[in-house]
């Protein structure tokens, strides 16, 4: 009997549920998701490779998997709390119907376990397909061949994903029926009639609180911008100091917000007296006076959302930047033998070797290094490029050839971007002839493959590894594209997977939190909505109000998270940038995205649930 009418109740109490069901379904998928990540192409693909990142990204991810399942624990039982405070009056009706406190928390019970039940399913089916996507999304970040990987369900993270939130569930439950056993009958009934106080601070005290806590934020900003991140960060005292005054400088702007949004309205009565703003401002204070803490842990969650996300995508665009750079070319082989063995011809060695240059290469060029004389060059350069050889390569990178005065010796950082790291040393460029009377000191041969990048460079590898490759081109040394980017891969992975997974799961707390706080206060404000009614007030100005006060609940603290977060990106640039070079743009879009796909969805969700809770009230 019981069993049928929790059944009953979940689905008679669905819309109730919504949110509730589809933050424990977004919190399965995305715990799921990023502890299948063994099972996903990049990583198959580093596995295959035998890379030694394989296990320290995944030791990461264990340790911050329990992070997440905290975080998504303390989540779940405050959204518990909010259906509860939804069902006071009901479980209130039950009681008078007869049944007992204990009868009452079996009930609730076995309702948590049935919506449980339904999240796990549901979100491990999302999950696995989101996986697949993410999957998908890595390999075609790092250019690798799709069907070469086979992709498959991880029963490993499947395990774990139930395993954590079963005993999440279980601990719901439990709290659930204490809760109910200890409530008295008439403060279930008389749960919803109970108002908020509401206290009007004096405009001069806000004012000084507001003031402090833009002095508190100031200084933290100064000492992340003049210390930088990594000494901010590192150093434990400067570290404390800059987080305590950044938390309370944004918990003094809450709690003295209401009184000076209520005084600056107030002093324009066409203002608060227009429509319902005097009923949707009231509202909105009530709640800001009682719930600036939690305003400022929702502000400092989306600032570690937000932050998080776009460094993570910062990092890795900077990552992959400097990895093309020092990489322009599918492979290059390099003779440090020319000057005792002599120069050699490379596609003719390849081709004694069964390699078909011809038709398996779309570009090559074989470029001699030089000693260096100071007599005939002018300059104490270590090395020297004749002047045709450099153009063909910068041409080759689609950079502009060089057309001036010479000798010319190119800036810091130019041997590393011209041939795949192979000449790690400064170098003069002069003409053709001078260079012919210098003597030859290395060769570099750069080529780009024709077909499959992958097949041709195995095969390549197979010739280097033979004994008659390493018997006759002792000197000679092969860096190419596919390695440079494997090396670099365990780095993206971690910069992304651990960035996305933080960021996705603080950004899906503080939004389901808002919206579970917005949709318990629209229920608390069923009767006030009626009265509004019987005062004339149209059912457009009572749905506006309701959107109105969620409006201002999702968008303050996430203007101030955003000016945190501008400030604090700033810091982290400066870090990343000794990386590679930051794409503060596509960073910021894709992050922008993150935002409004998760974020705005919440808030979509709860205006609409919201604006329904007062039109039926």
């Amino acid at each position: 009997m019981f069993f049928k009418l929790a059944l009953r109740n979940v689905a008679r109490s669905f819309r109730d549920y919504g949110v509730y069901l589809l933050t424990l379904t977004f919190g399965v998928c995305l715990f799921y998701t990023f502890n299948s990540v063994q099972g996903q192409g990049a990583m198959l693909y580093l596995e295959e490779s035998q890379n030694e990142m394989v296990s320290t990204i995944m030791i990461l991810i264990d340790i911050f998997s329990v992070v997440v399942a905290v975080v998504l624990a303390a989540l779940i039982l405050y959204a518990n709390r909010f259906l509860l405070r939804r069902r006071k009056r009901e479980l209130g009706t039950y009681l008078l119907l007869g049944l007992d406190q204990g009868q009452v928390a079996r009930i609730l019970f076995l309702e948590t376990g049935v919506i449980g039940v339904v999240a796990l399913v549901t979100g491990l089916i999302l999950g696995v397909v989101a996986s697949f996507g993410m999957s998908e999304l890595t390999l075609s970040m790092f250019s690798l061949r799709e069907e070469s990987i086979a992709l498959r369900f991880s029963f490993r993270a499947a395990g774990k994903t139930v395993l954590y939130f079963g005993i999440i569930f279980l601990l719901i439950m439990l709290l659930s029926g204490v809760e109910v056993s200890r409530a008295k009958l008439i403060d279930l009934i008389q749960g919803e009639r109970r108002n908020e106080v509401l206290r009007v601070r004096s405009l001069r005290w806000t004012a000084v609180q507001f003031a402090l806590g833009v002095v508190c934020i100031g200084v933290a900003y100064w000492i992340l911008l003049f210390f930088g991140m990594a000494v901010a960060v590192v150093v434990l005292p400067l570290c404390v100091v800059m987080l305590g005054l950044g938390t309370l400088g944004t918990l003094l702007i809450f709690r003295s917000l209401s009184g000076f949004v209520l005084r600056f309205v107030q002093k324009r009565p066409r203002l608060y007296f227009r429509d319902l703003n005097l009923f949707t401002l009231r509202q909105w204070i009530s709640r800001v006076h009682t719930t600036y803490l939690s305003q400022t842990v929702i502000c400092i969650l989306l600032l570690l959302a937000i932050g998080i996300t776009a460094s993570s995508i910062g990092l890795n665009s900077a990552i992959e930047q400097s990895t093309t750079l020092a990489s322009p070319f599918d492979i290059s082989i390099e003779n440090r033998a020319a000057d005792m063995d002599g120069p050699m011809d490379f596609e003719a060695a390849l081709g004694q070797m069964g390699f078909d240059c011809a038709t398996k290469l779309a570009w090559s060029e074989t470029v001699p290094v030089y000693y260096n004389d100071p007599e005939i060059t002018g300059d104490n350069a270590p090395a020297v490029l004749p002047l045709s050889g450099y153009n063909t390569l910068m041409e080759r990178q689609g950079k502009e050839p060089y057309d001036g005065s010479l000798p010319y010796l190119p800036p810091d950082g130019a041997p590393s971007i011209i041939i795949n790291g192979s000449l790690g040393m400064p170098f003069l460029v002069v003409d053709d002839e001078t260079a012919e009377r210098l003597s030859i000191r290395r060769q570099i041969w750069c080529a780009d493959y024709a077909g499959d990048k992958e097949e041709t460079e195995l095969e390549l590898k197979e010739i280097f590894r033979g004994e008659e490759w390493r018997d006759s081109h002792w000197g000679c040394y092969a860096d190419t594209r596919l390695e440079m980017y494997q090396e670099q891969m365990g780095s993206k992975m971690i910069a992304l997977f651990l960035g996305l997974y933080l960021g996705f799961t603080f950004l899906l707390a503080a939004a389901a939190v808002l919206a579970l706080q917005q949709m318990s206060q629209a229920a608390d404000n069923v009767v006030r909505y009626r009265v509004l009614r019987r005062l004339g007030a149209g059912e457009k100005m009572v749905s506006r109000s309701a959107t109105q006060q969620v409006a201002l609940a999702f968008l303050l603290p996430l203007g101030l998270a955003l000016i945190h977060t501008f400030v604090g990106m700033k810091a982290a640039n400066l870090i990343i940038s000794s990386v590679g070079q930051v794409d503060a743009t596509r960073s910021s879009a894709v992050t922008g995205l993150v935002l409004a796909a998760i974020y705005g969805g919440y808030f979509l969700a709860t205006s609409l649930a919201c604006r329904r809770i007062a039109r039926n009230a």
